[in-house]
């Protein structure tokens, strides 16, 4: 039986370096840690599964911040889809784009939401938002317009549904405002030292290192081993 506990963890800011990209030092702890793992993360659905696939760990994945939740061969979307179809109506009258470029691989394959760059300005995004029933979070990599129901804990909730497991024996580590809501599902959360304020406020521990670094921190302290 695992003596190490279950992780939710978020993958932007997380398990990455400060100047982007994946940590290669997070592989080798991840792939032999042994309890589940949830990877909790506003990035499309198809992200967090190439990450799980070249971890060699299981599929089990929140994405979308909660939108959609995968454990292992189980699929399903948290929130009707059509709800964003008139927003993205309203954002093209305004003549407004999402900030990506033509391509757009960050909404090509989204489901449940939409993300837009940081360039978009907010305040009038906000406001075509509030009118359709939405609500706009800041990750600090995107603005994510999405159902005010739809949380990352909404969707780590039904994923330890699907897994028979009980979230206060996990242990959340993420960095932004869409992870406060994990936190208060797990039993012990971390936020590492580039979170934002709002994530710091929602921990029970703001750790002394950020990204990559400060996640690897946390499972040394937590490890069985």
């Amino acid at each position: 039986m695992s003596r190490d506990p279950p992780l939710f963890l978020d993958i932007d800011g997380t398990l990455t370096r400060r100047e982007g990209g994946l940590d290669a030092a997070v592989i080798g702890p991840l792939r032999s840690w042994d309890a589940p793992i949830i990877l909790a993360t506003g990035k499309a659905f198809p992200y967090p599964i190439a990450l799980c696939h070249y971890l060699s760990i299981p599929e089990r994945v929140v994405a979308e911040n909660g939108g959609v939740v995968c454990v292992d061969d189980h699929v399903e979307l948290t929130v009707n889809r059509d709800h964003m179809t008139e927003f993205k109506g309203a954002v093209a009258d305004a003549g407004f784009d999402f900030g990506w470029g033509a391509a757009d691989t960050v909404n090509r394959w989204r489901e449940t939401e939409v993300a837009m760059a940081p360039s978009v300005d907010r305040d009038t995004i906000e406001g075509i938002a509030e009118r359709h029933g939405l609500e706009v979070i800041d990750s600090g990599y995107a603005y994510h317009i999405k159902d005010p129901s739809v949380t990352k804990g909404r969707g780590l909730e039904r994923a330890c549904t699907l897994l028979q497991l009980d979230p206060e024996t996990a242990v959340a580590i993420g960095d932004s405002e869409n992870d406060e809501a994990m936190f208060e599902l797990a039993g012990r959360s971390f936020a590492l030292a580039n979170a934002d304020a709002v994530a710091a406020a929602a921990a029970d521990t703001v750790v002394a290192d950020g990204f990559a670094t400060g996640m690897l921190s946390v499972l040394e302290e937590i490890s069985s081993t």
